[in-house]
C-alpha cells in the first residue's frame, strides 16, 4: 500500500503589500525633499521680487507680490552708479587667486602627509586640523595688527592670505580621504621609470585627483565669494572692495535704496548659484570618491 504524504502549505509573502509600502515610503521621502527644495528656493524668489520694487512697494506690498511696474532700472543703477562692475571684478580676482593658492598648497600638504614617510607627519596633520576649531572672529584683531605692521592693510593680498589660511584645513580634510585610496603601484612604477617627486606629483597625482580638486575648489569659491568680515575689516579704499561689502554704498544716513540693495545681492548670488547648479554633480562625485578609505 502506498502512503500519502501530508502536503504542507507555505505562506507566500505579501508581495503586493510590500511593494505598496515601498511606494508610500518613497512618496513620503519625495514629499519631504520637495518641501525642503521649496523652502530653499523661496528666499531667492523673494529677493528677486524685492530687487524689482521701489522703497514704497518694499514696505507696502506683501513679500511675494509682484510690483505694479518692475523696476529693472535698479540693476542698471547699481551697475553704472554703484561701482558694482568694479566690485564684481575684485570679487572674481580675489576668489580665483585664493582658490588656486589653497588648492595647490593643500595638495602639497596632503601629498607629503599621505605619500611620504616622515616622523612628524601626524603632528603636522593635527596642527592643520586645529585650524578648523579656531573661530574667524577671534583672529580679526591679531591679523589686522599683523597686516598693519607689514604694510599689507587696505590691499587684496591681506584678503587672499586670510582666505587661503582659513580654507586650508577643510581643503586638506577633503583631499585626505581621496589620497588614501590612490594605489601606490602607480608611483612605484613611475619611480622605476626614473620620475622625480615633482613629476610624480604634477604629472600623475594631480590628474588622478581632478574630481576631488573640483569639489574642493567649488567649496572654496562659495566661501570666498560670500565672505564679508575680512573685507570689511581690512579694506577701506572703495575701489578695492568686493560685492558683499559694496552693498553698503546704498545705505545712507537718512535714506536707503532698498531696491538697489536687492539688485546688488541678486547680482552677487547669480554667478555662484549658476556655477553650483552646473557643477553640483561633480561636488557629489568628489565627496563620494574620497569618503571611503581603500
Amino acid at each position: 500500500m502506498s502512503t500519502l504524504n501530508p502536503v504542507t502549505t507555505v505562506k507566500q509573502p505579501a508581495v503586493g503589500r510590500s511593494a505598496a509600502g515601498t511606494r508610500i515610503g518613497y512618496g513620503l521621502l519625495y514629499l519631504v525633499l520637495l518641501i525642503a527644495a521649496v523652502a530653499q528656493i523661496l528666499p531667492l524668489v523673494w529677493l528677486f521680487l524685492f530687487s524689482l520694487k521701489n522703497n514704497q512697494e518694499v514696505f507696502n506690498l506683501p513679500p511675494f507680490s509682484l510690483p505694479a511696474s518692475p523696476k529693472w532700472e535698479n540693476y542698471a543703477t547699481v551697475w553704472q552708479q554703484g561701482s558694482i562692475g568694479r566690485y564684481f571684478m575684485n570679487s572674481i580676482s580675489i576668489t580665483l587667486i585664493s582658490v588656486v593658492l589653497t588648492i595647490l598648497l593643500a595638495s602639497f600638504v596632503t601629498f607629503a602627509i599621505t605619500r611620504m614617510r616622515w616622523k612628524l607627519s601626524a603632528v603636522v596633520l593635527g596642527l592643520f586640523m586645529i585650524g578648523l576649531m579656531i573661530p574667524v572672529h577671534s583672529t580679526l584683531i591679531p591679523l589686522f595688527s599683523l597686516f598693519q605692521k607689514l604694510g599689507m592693510t587696505d590691499s587684496h593680498s591681506s584678503i587672499i592670505l586670510s582666505y587661503t589660511a582659513f580654507n586650508l584645513p577643510i581643503t586638506i580634510m577633503i583631499l585626505l580621504g581621496f589620497y588614501y585610496t590612490l594605489p601606490r603601484e602607480v608611483e612605484e612604477a613611475a619611480v622605476m621609470d626614473g620620475c622625480s617627486v615633482n613629476r610624480i606629483f604634477f604629472q600623475i597625482i594631480l590628474p588622478m585627483t581632478s574630481s576631488v580638486l573640483v569639489t574642493a575648489a567649488i567649496i572654496n569659491m562659495i566661501y570666498n565669494w560670500n565672505e564679508f568680515i575680512f573685507v570689511n575689516t581690512f579694506i577701506s579704499t572703495d575701489t578695492l572692495k568686493t560685492l558683499t561689502v559694496g552693498v553698503q554704498n546704498f545705505v545712507g544716513q537718512y535714506t536707503t535704496d532698498w531696491g538697489a540693495i536687492g539688485a546688488t545681492l541678486m547680482i552677487s548670488i547669480l554667478p555662484i548659484l549658476i556655477m553650483f547648479m552646473v557643477l553640483s554633480n561633480r561636488i557629489v562625485e568628489g565627496i563620494a570618491a574620497g569618503s571611503v578609505k581603500g
